[in-house]
């Protein structure tokens, strides 16, 4: 039997779009025997959003792993789905699949992956790395992938000092509609401004100014301006993180998810945050330090 555990995944951290992301402690895990064809045992509350059956993305991932190394079949496995991560919230509900259905070719394959390997193929599944990076190595990860060329540094240094309020909205909002509204193009000076704003957040993030980090959080000019139509709750969320003390706050990927940034959150902070957002699904997370994990109980013999 394999269990697989993957952390859910905050992306852009605001200015940091589709480069800067980070690993929560929530969880997808993934309970997997040995089976006559595949399948996926879902929670009741996921049976809705993800197919239980060889179109799922933990199988496709899989197998797309299993073809990088001129493997056609996948020996056939009942997967047992525990599943912590909301779906279409902007928490890395998708990555959690690339990266736990990698792993789990990894697992039947014996194939030894690295960290780095594991990337690579998951860049080519996504697209780019923002989500899939920290997922698999853990912490806060600034990653860059054109098509061919790709480069990740991690940070972990002091981030149990954080604490990270996800506030969670009770609708969708898919990627792909939340990619549809951006601008083509930016004008020069504009992108210039932005880029700056991202490169004082990975700088801040280095010099462990989390101050800093919470200001520039705020400053984002990719995103968050075009999206406010598909997550309109964004600024009173924000009012409300802001007058309790959160350093930042930022629509975590494609939304709705908004999180806030606190330095060791009190108690009555906590509890301020959920009072005053009682329509909302309220989660106190950390940082992940570990990224994917995945054990191998051996078959007992009959």
């Amino acid at each position: 039997m394999i269990t697989i555990r993957v952390p859910a995944t905050s992306a852009n951290l605001g200015p940091g779009f589709d480069s800067i992301g980070m690993a929560l402690t929530q969880y997808v895990t993934l309970t997997c025997e040995p089976a006559d064809e595949w399948s996926f045992d879902l929670q009741k509350k996921d049976q809705p959003f993800i197919p239980n059956g060889k179109t799922n993305l933990i199988y496709k991932s899989a197998l797309f792993t299993a073809h990088q190394y001129a493997i056609e079949q996948l020996p056939p496995h009942k997967v047992t789905m525990t599943n912590e991560v909301p779906i279409a919230r902007g928490l890395g509900s998708s990555s959690t699949a690339v990266v736990g259905g990698i792993e789990l070719a990894n697992q039947i394959l014996q194939l030894e992956l690295s960290d780095r390997d594991k990337l690579e193929i998951a860049c080519k599944i996504e697209g780019h790395p923002d989500n899939v990076a920290p997922a698999i190595y853990g912490g806060i990860t600034v990653s860059s992938y054109d098509g061919t060329n790709l480069e990740s540094v991690r940070f972990s240094k002091e981030l149990e000092r954080l604490t990270w309020i996800a506030v969670v909205p009770d609708y969708h909002v898919e990627t792909e509609e939340a990619r549809s509204i951006l601008p083509t193009e930016l004008p020069y000076k504009d992108a210039v401004h932005a880029s700056g704003m991202a490169n004082v957040l990975v700088a801040a993030l280095a010099e462990k100014d989390w101050l800093l980090v919470g200001r520039m959080m705020k400053q984002d000019k990719w995103h968050q301006p075009y999206r406010s139509d598909l997550i309109p709750d964004f600024p009173h969320v924000s009012n409300i993180l802001d007058e309790q003390g959160a350093l930042g706050y930022y629509i975590s990927g494609a939304g709705p998810t908004m999180i806030g940034l606190f330095h060791n959150a009190s108690d009555t902070q906590i509890k301020m945050v959920t009072r005053e957002l009682p329509n909302y699904q309220v989660e106190v997370l950390q940082a992940d330090l570990c990224g994917v994990s995945a054990s191998v109980t051996p078959a007992m013999n009959q």
